[in-house]
Protein backbone atom coordinates (compact mmCIF):
# COMPACT_ATOMS: atom_id res chain seq x y z
CA UNK A 1 0.00 0.00 0.00
CA UNK A 2 1.03 3.34 -0.84
CA UNK A 3 -0.53 6.15 0.64
CA UNK A 4 1.02 8.80 2.62
CA UNK A 5 -0.16 12.35 3.24
CA UNK A 6 1.84 14.97 2.29
CA UNK A 7 1.86 18.60 3.75
CA UNK A 8 -0.21 19.78 0.87
CA UNK A 9 -2.92 17.02 1.79
CA UNK A 10 -2.56 18.24 5.89
CA UNK A 11 -3.09 21.70 4.39
CA UNK A 12 -6.20 20.49 2.42
CA UNK A 13 -7.40 18.53 5.69
CA UNK A 14 -7.42 21.99 7.14
CA UNK A 15 -8.99 23.62 4.61
CA UNK A 16 -11.97 21.02 4.71
CA UNK A 17 -12.21 21.08 8.25
CA UNK A 18 -12.47 24.69 8.50
CA UNK A 19 -15.57 25.34 5.55
CA UNK A 20 -17.08 22.19 7.81
CA UNK A 21 -17.32 23.75 10.70
CA UNK A 22 -18.49 27.14 9.35
CA UNK A 23 -21.22 25.29 7.16
CA UNK A 24 -22.70 22.04 8.59
CA UNK A 25 -26.28 22.74 8.94
CA UNK A 26 -26.83 23.19 12.98
CA UNK A 27 -30.63 21.84 12.94
CA UNK A 28 -31.48 18.44 12.95
CA UNK A 29 -32.96 16.86 10.03
CA UNK A 30 -36.85 16.51 9.64
CA UNK A 31 -38.31 13.29 9.84
CA UNK A 32 -41.15 14.53 7.80
CA UNK A 33 -40.64 13.66 3.65
CA UNK A 34 -41.37 17.05 1.89
CA UNK A 35 -38.94 18.77 4.75
CA UNK A 36 -36.40 16.13 4.45
CA UNK A 37 -36.30 16.30 0.78
CA UNK A 38 -36.15 20.45 1.00
CA UNK A 39 -33.04 19.81 4.06
CA UNK A 40 -31.01 17.59 1.64
CA UNK A 41 -30.98 19.49 -1.14
CA UNK A 42 -30.51 22.77 0.58
CA UNK A 43 -27.32 20.84 2.00
CA UNK A 44 -26.17 19.88 -1.49
CA UNK A 45 -26.90 23.81 -2.66
CA UNK A 46 -24.40 24.62 0.47
CA UNK A 47 -21.27 22.35 -0.77
CA UNK A 48 -22.38 23.31 -4.59
CA UNK A 49 -22.68 27.61 -3.61
CA UNK A 50 -18.76 26.52 -1.82
CA UNK A 51 -17.17 25.05 -4.58
CA UNK A 52 -17.80 21.08 -2.62
CA UNK A 53 -20.36 19.81 -4.96
CA UNK A 54 -19.35 16.54 -6.63
CA UNK A 55 -16.14 15.90 -4.35
CA UNK A 56 -15.66 12.64 -6.79
CA UNK A 57 -16.78 13.95 -9.89
CA UNK A 58 -14.57 15.69 -12.58
CA UNK A 59 -14.23 19.15 -12.91
CA UNK A 60 -15.65 19.05 -16.81
CA UNK A 61 -19.05 18.03 -15.37
CA UNK A 62 -19.16 20.52 -12.68
CA UNK A 63 -17.37 18.61 -9.71
CA UNK A 64 -14.25 19.44 -7.70
CA UNK A 65 -12.05 16.21 -9.15
CA UNK A 66 -10.35 15.88 -6.04
CA UNK A 67 -7.69 12.78 -5.69
CA UNK A 68 -8.64 9.66 -4.06
CA UNK A 69 -6.72 10.75 -0.84
CA UNK A 70 -8.53 14.03 -0.97
CA UNK A 71 -11.56 12.37 -0.87
CA UNK A 72 -10.53 10.20 1.77
CA UNK A 73 -10.12 13.18 3.86
CA UNK A 74 -13.48 14.68 2.35
CA UNK A 75 -14.79 12.06 4.30
CA UNK A 76 -13.04 11.93 7.21
CA UNK A 77 -13.72 14.98 8.18
CA UNK A 78 -17.17 15.41 6.53
CA UNK A 79 -17.65 11.65 9.34
CA UNK A 80 -17.30 13.79 12.34
CA UNK A 81 -20.52 15.02 12.20
CA UNK A 82 -23.83 13.51 12.40
CA UNK A 83 -25.84 13.79 9.35
CA UNK A 84 -26.65 10.59 7.44
CA UNK A 85 -24.08 8.85 5.36
CA UNK A 86 -27.33 8.00 2.86
CA UNK A 87 -30.10 10.69 2.21
CA UNK A 88 -31.74 11.45 -0.14
CA UNK A 89 -28.70 13.35 -2.57
CA UNK A 90 -27.13 9.69 -2.24
CA UNK A 91 -28.18 7.81 -5.47
CA UNK A 92 -27.97 11.01 -7.40
CA UNK A 93 -24.51 11.58 -6.54
CA UNK A 94 -23.06 8.47 -5.97
CA UNK A 95 -24.81 5.93 -8.71
CA UNK A 96 -26.62 8.34 -11.43
CA UNK A 97 -24.73 10.81 -11.53
CA UNK A 98 -21.17 8.51 -12.40
CA UNK A 99 -23.24 6.30 -14.70
CA UNK A 100 -24.37 9.16 -17.01
CA UNK A 101 -20.85 10.55 -16.94
CA UNK A 102 -19.57 7.06 -18.07
CA UNK A 103 -22.39 5.92 -20.77
CA UNK A 104 -25.10 8.86 -21.10
CA UNK A 105 -24.98 10.54 -24.32
CA UNK A 106 -24.01 14.22 -24.53
CA UNK A 107 -27.31 15.41 -23.96
CA UNK A 108 -28.24 13.58 -21.39
CA UNK A 109 -25.33 14.29 -19.48
CA UNK A 110 -26.06 18.24 -20.33
CA UNK A 111 -29.70 18.04 -18.81
CA UNK A 112 -28.94 16.02 -15.81
CA UNK A 113 -25.87 16.39 -14.35
CA UNK A 114 -26.09 20.27 -13.62
CA UNK A 115 -29.64 19.63 -11.88
CA UNK A 116 -28.27 16.77 -9.73
CA UNK A 117 -24.52 18.45 -8.64
CA UNK A 118 -26.59 21.74 -7.93
CA UNK A 119 -29.45 20.29 -5.51
CA UNK A 120 -32.45 20.21 -7.57
CA UNK A 121 -33.60 17.00 -8.30
CA UNK A 122 -33.54 13.63 -6.42
CA UNK A 123 -33.38 10.59 -7.88
CA UNK A 124 -33.72 7.00 -6.94
CA UNK A 125 -33.14 3.64 -7.93
CA UNK A 126 -35.03 1.13 -9.71
CA UNK A 127 -33.30 -2.18 -9.69
CA UNK A 128 -34.57 -5.05 -6.99
CA UNK A 129 -37.63 -6.49 -7.23
CA UNK A 130 -39.37 -9.13 -5.27
CA UNK A 131 -38.18 -11.53 -6.70
CA UNK A 132 -34.92 -10.12 -8.07
CA UNK A 133 -32.86 -8.34 -5.25
CA UNK A 134 -29.16 -10.29 -5.27
CA UNK A 135 -30.34 -11.90 -8.14
CA UNK A 136 -30.79 -8.87 -10.22
CA UNK A 137 -30.32 -10.65 -13.05
CA UNK A 138 -33.86 -12.06 -12.68
CA UNK A 139 -35.66 -9.14 -12.79
CA UNK A 140 -38.98 -9.01 -14.61
CA UNK A 141 -40.57 -5.24 -14.90
CA UNK A 142 -41.16 -5.25 -18.75
CA UNK A 143 -40.01 -2.54 -21.34
CA UNK A 144 -40.98 -2.79 -25.18
CA UNK A 145 -40.79 -0.19 -27.32
CA UNK A 146 -43.98 1.52 -29.29
CA UNK A 147 -42.80 4.03 -31.96
CA UNK A 148 -40.46 6.07 -29.93
CA UNK A 149 -41.49 5.41 -26.53
CA UNK A 150 -40.51 2.61 -23.89
CA UNK A 151 -43.70 1.18 -22.32
CA UNK A 152 -43.28 -0.12 -18.53
CA UNK A 153 -44.99 -2.67 -16.66
CA UNK A 154 -44.19 -4.67 -13.19
CA UNK A 155 -42.89 -3.69 -10.07
CA UNK A 156 -39.42 -2.81 -8.06
CA UNK A 157 -39.15 -2.94 -4.07
CA UNK A 158 -36.76 -1.03 -1.80
CA UNK A 159 -36.44 2.12 -3.39
CA UNK A 160 -35.10 4.62 -1.42
CA UNK A 161 -36.98 7.74 -1.89
CA UNK A 162 -39.33 6.80 -4.18
CA UNK A 163 -42.00 8.51 -2.96
CA UNK A 164 -39.96 11.93 -3.41
CA UNK A 165 -37.61 11.29 -6.15
CA UNK A 166 -37.74 13.50 -9.80
CA UNK A 167 -36.16 10.96 -11.57
CA UNK A 168 -34.84 6.68 -11.29
CA UNK A 169 -32.26 5.01 -12.70
CA UNK A 170 -34.46 2.04 -14.10
CA UNK A 171 -33.64 -1.41 -15.76
CA UNK A 172 -36.31 -3.03 -17.55
CA UNK A 173 -36.03 -6.72 -19.04
CA UNK A 174 -36.30 -5.60 -23.51
CA UNK A 175 -35.85 -8.90 -24.36
CA UNK A 176 -37.25 -12.08 -22.52
CA UNK A 177 -36.06 -14.71 -25.01
CA UNK A 178 -32.07 -14.56 -24.15
CA UNK A 179 -30.26 -15.42 -21.42
CA UNK A 180 -30.92 -13.47 -18.00
CA UNK A 181 -27.87 -10.99 -17.79
CA UNK A 182 -28.94 -10.03 -21.72
CA UNK A 183 -31.98 -8.23 -22.90
CA UNK A 184 -31.89 -5.90 -20.16
CA UNK A 185 -32.01 -1.95 -21.00
CA UNK A 186 -31.04 1.13 -18.35
CA UNK A 187 -33.30 3.98 -18.85
CA UNK A 188 -34.05 7.18 -16.63
CA UNK A 189 -37.52 7.56 -15.69
CA UNK A 190 -39.78 10.44 -14.93
CA UNK A 191 -40.93 9.71 -11.35
CA UNK A 192 -43.93 11.96 -12.08
CA UNK A 193 -45.28 10.30 -15.17
CA UNK A 194 -48.06 8.19 -15.60
CA UNK A 195 -49.28 5.03 -14.20
CA UNK A 196 -46.58 5.20 -11.53
CA UNK A 197 -47.91 4.18 -8.13
CA UNK A 198 -45.81 4.50 -5.05
CA UNK A 199 -46.51 2.71 -2.09
CA UNK A 200 -44.01 3.87 1.10
CA UNK A 201 -42.78 0.81 3.28
CA UNK A 202 -42.33 1.17 7.06
CA UNK A 203 -39.42 -0.72 8.69
CA UNK A 204 -38.86 -1.85 11.55
CA UNK A 205 -37.15 1.37 12.77
CA UNK A 206 -39.97 3.37 11.78
CA UNK A 207 -38.59 5.12 8.67
CA UNK A 208 -40.33 4.96 5.42
CA UNK A 209 -37.50 5.41 3.35
CA UNK A 210 -37.97 2.26 1.37
CA UNK A 211 -40.85 1.92 -1.38
CA UNK A 212 -42.50 -0.15 -3.56
CA UNK A 213 -43.29 1.07 -7.02
CA UNK A 214 -45.46 -0.33 -9.08
CA UNK A 215 -45.52 0.79 -13.49
CA UNK A 216 -48.88 0.31 -15.26
CA UNK A 217 -48.24 1.08 -18.85
CA UNK A 218 -45.77 3.77 -18.40
CA UNK A 219 -44.37 5.73 -21.51
CA UNK A 220 -41.08 7.01 -21.11
CA UNK A 221 -39.27 8.28 -24.72
CA UNK A 222 -36.35 6.19 -26.15
CA UNK A 223 -34.68 9.53 -26.01
CA UNK A 224 -34.17 8.70 -21.68
CA UNK A 225 -32.22 5.10 -22.71
CA UNK A 226 -29.01 5.17 -21.69
CA UNK A 227 -26.09 3.08 -23.63
CA UNK A 228 -28.23 0.64 -26.03
CA UNK A 229 -31.46 -1.04 -25.45
CA UNK A 230 -30.67 -4.70 -24.45
CA UNK A 231 -27.16 -3.56 -23.38
CA UNK A 232 -28.29 -2.11 -19.94
CA UNK A 233 -26.29 -4.65 -17.73
CA UNK A 234 -22.79 -3.82 -18.55
CA UNK A 235 -24.44 0.00 -17.82
CA UNK A 236 -25.84 -1.50 -14.49
CA UNK A 237 -22.48 -3.03 -12.99
CA UNK A 238 -20.92 0.43 -13.81
CA UNK A 239 -23.29 1.44 -10.91
CA UNK A 240 -22.91 -1.02 -8.70
CA UNK A 241 -18.86 -1.20 -8.67
CA UNK A 242 -18.75 2.67 -7.18
CA UNK A 243 -21.46 1.55 -4.76
CA UNK A 244 -19.50 -1.09 -3.52
CA UNK A 245 -16.03 0.87 -4.68
CA UNK A 246 -15.49 3.90 -2.47
CA UNK A 247 -19.41 5.04 -2.21
CA UNK A 248 -19.65 3.78 1.71
CA UNK A 249 -16.68 5.54 3.09
CA UNK A 250 -18.40 7.72 5.12
CA UNK A 251 -20.31 4.85 6.47
CA UNK A 252 -17.18 3.46 8.30
CA UNK A 253 -15.68 6.81 9.04
CA UNK A 254 -18.73 7.63 10.98
CA UNK A 255 -18.55 3.65 12.63
CA UNK A 256 -15.76 4.66 14.12
CA UNK A 257 -16.83 7.49 15.40
CA UNK A 258 -19.51 5.89 16.98
CA UNK A 259 -17.10 3.23 18.85
CA UNK A 260 -15.49 6.24 20.28
CA UNK A 261 -18.95 7.80 21.34
CA UNK A 262 -19.56 4.41 23.30
CA UNK A 263 -16.08 4.58 24.64
CA UNK A 264 -17.16 7.46 26.17
CA UNK A 265 -20.53 6.57 27.67
CA UNK A 266 -18.79 3.50 29.14
CA UNK A 267 -16.52 6.06 31.28
CA UNK A 268 -19.38 7.97 32.27
CA UNK A 269 -22.02 4.81 33.28
CA UNK A 270 -21.95 2.95 36.08
CA UNK A 271 -22.56 -0.29 36.49
CA UNK A 272 -24.78 -1.97 40.23
CA UNK A 273 -21.62 -2.11 41.92
CA UNK A 274 -20.81 1.87 41.43
CA UNK A 275 -17.69 1.08 39.19
CA UNK A 276 -17.43 2.37 35.83
CA UNK A 277 -18.53 0.50 32.85
CA UNK A 278 -15.60 1.34 31.74
CA UNK A 279 -13.94 -1.33 34.42
CA UNK A 280 -16.06 -4.53 33.40
CA UNK A 281 -13.36 -6.36 31.69
CA UNK A 282 -15.88 -8.03 29.39
CA UNK A 283 -17.16 -4.34 28.14
CA UNK A 284 -13.78 -3.43 28.14
CA UNK A 285 -12.64 -6.02 26.02
CA UNK A 286 -15.35 -5.78 23.84
CA UNK A 287 -14.81 -1.84 23.33
CA UNK A 288 -11.29 -2.65 22.27
CA UNK A 289 -12.54 -5.37 19.98
CA UNK A 290 -14.94 -2.69 18.21
CA UNK A 291 -12.06 0.00 18.05
CA UNK A 292 -9.49 -2.77 16.56
CA UNK A 293 -12.40 -3.59 13.73
CA UNK A 294 -12.99 0.13 12.97
CA UNK A 295 -9.00 0.52 12.53
CA UNK A 296 -9.03 -2.53 10.35
CA UNK A 297 -11.70 -1.24 8.32
CA UNK A 298 -9.98 1.78 8.08
CA UNK A 299 -6.79 0.45 6.87
CA UNK A 300 -8.49 -1.68 4.48
CA UNK A 301 -10.39 1.30 3.13
CA UNK A 302 -6.81 3.02 2.79
CA UNK A 303 -5.64 -0.30 0.93
CA UNK A 304 -8.84 -0.06 -1.15
CA UNK A 305 -8.15 3.51 -2.40
CA UNK A 306 -4.44 2.54 -3.03
CA UNK A 307 -5.31 0.07 -5.26
CA UNK A 308 -8.07 2.17 -7.12
CA UNK A 309 -5.60 5.04 -7.71
CA UNK A 310 -3.06 2.93 -9.11
CA UNK A 311 -5.60 0.70 -11.06
CA UNK A 312 -7.83 3.26 -11.81
CA UNK A 313 -11.38 1.91 -10.94
CA UNK A 314 -12.93 -0.07 -8.02
CA UNK A 315 -12.30 -4.00 -8.14
CA UNK A 316 -14.06 -6.90 -6.50
CA UNK A 317 -11.97 -6.17 -3.03
CA UNK A 318 -14.62 -3.31 -2.32
CA UNK A 319 -16.76 -6.78 -1.20
CA UNK A 320 -14.00 -7.16 1.39
CA UNK A 321 -14.86 -4.13 2.99
CA UNK A 322 -18.71 -4.31 2.22
CA UNK A 323 -19.12 -7.22 4.29
CA UNK A 324 -16.79 -6.48 6.57
CA UNK A 325 -18.31 -3.53 7.72
CA UNK A 326 -21.49 -4.78 7.99
CA UNK A 327 -21.42 -7.55 10.16
CA UNK A 328 -19.02 -5.11 12.54
CA UNK A 329 -21.81 -2.57 12.70
CA UNK A 330 -24.01 -4.95 13.90
CA UNK A 331 -21.65 -6.15 16.60
CA UNK A 332 -21.06 -2.29 17.80
CA UNK A 333 -25.01 -1.26 18.23
CA UNK A 334 -25.48 -4.31 19.79
CA UNK A 335 -22.39 -3.55 22.62
CA UNK A 336 -24.58 -0.33 22.34
CA UNK A 337 -27.20 -1.68 24.68
CA UNK A 338 -25.10 -3.52 26.87
CA UNK A 339 -23.58 -0.08 27.86
CA UNK A 340 -26.73 2.24 27.21
CA UNK A 341 -29.02 -0.45 28.61
CA UNK A 342 -32.95 0.94 29.42
CA UNK A 343 -32.28 4.31 27.55
CA UNK A 344 -31.48 2.98 23.76
CA UNK A 345 -34.65 1.43 23.87
CA UNK A 346 -36.23 5.40 23.74
CA UNK A 347 -37.16 5.23 20.41
CA UNK A 348 -34.84 8.26 18.14
CA UNK A 349 -33.89 8.11 14.47
CA UNK A 350 -30.70 7.06 13.49
CA UNK A 351 -30.13 10.26 11.92
CA UNK A 352 -30.41 11.66 15.48
CA UNK A 353 -27.70 11.98 17.89
CA UNK A 354 -27.70 9.49 20.18
CA UNK A 355 -30.70 7.68 18.50
CA UNK A 356 -29.46 3.87 19.61
CA UNK A 357 -32.40 2.40 18.91
CA UNK A 358 -32.55 3.46 15.22
CA UNK A 359 -29.03 3.05 14.87
CA UNK A 360 -29.41 -0.49 16.02
CA UNK A 361 -32.54 -1.68 14.09
CA UNK A 362 -30.84 0.21 10.61
CA UNK A 363 -27.86 -1.97 11.28
CA UNK A 364 -29.28 -5.43 9.89
CA UNK A 365 -30.20 -3.83 6.75
CA UNK A 366 -26.12 -3.14 6.26
CA UNK A 367 -25.94 -6.78 5.43
CA UNK A 368 -28.78 -6.49 2.80
CA UNK A 369 -28.43 -3.12 0.87
CA UNK A 370 -26.01 -3.07 -1.69
CA UNK A 371 -25.99 -6.87 -2.18
CA UNK A 372 -26.46 -9.09 0.48
CA UNK A 373 -23.61 -10.73 2.76
CA UNK A 374 -23.59 -14.04 0.95
CA UNK A 375 -23.47 -12.50 -2.68
CA UNK A 376 -20.34 -10.43 -1.38
CA UNK A 377 -19.00 -13.73 -0.39
CA UNK A 378 -19.56 -15.35 -3.60
CA UNK A 379 -17.91 -12.33 -4.98
CA UNK A 380 -14.71 -12.51 -2.87
CA UNK A 381 -14.45 -16.66 -3.56
CA UNK A 382 -14.73 -16.31 -6.91
CA UNK A 383 -13.21 -13.06 -7.92
CA UNK A 384 -10.64 -12.08 -5.45
CA UNK A 385 -9.84 -16.34 -4.05
CA UNK A 386 -10.21 -17.83 -7.42
CA UNK A 387 -12.21 -20.38 -6.21
CA UNK A 388 -14.86 -22.21 -8.42
CA UNK A 389 -17.98 -21.47 -8.49
CA UNK A 390 -20.23 -23.52 -6.28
Amino acid sequence: MDLDFTDSDRTFRDEVRTWLAEHVPREGRPTQRAAMRAFDLEWQRTQWDGGWAGISWPEEYGGRGLSLTEQLIWYEEYGRYDLPDIDARFVGISHAGPTLMARASDEQKAYHLPRILKGEVVWCQGFSEPDAGSDLASLRTRGHVDGDEMVISGQKIWTSYADIADWQELLVRTDPDVPKHKGITWIICDMHSPGIEIRPLETMEGESDFCEVFYNDVRLPLANVVGEIDDGWGVAMSTLAFERGTAFTLSQVQLSRIVEDLIDEARDRSAPDGRPLIRDEELARRLATARAEVASLRAMTYAAISRSRRQGSPGPEGSMLKLFFSDAAQRVYRLAFDIVGQDGLEYRSRSSAGGWSGKYLYSFSQSIGGGTSEIQRNIIGERVLGLPRG
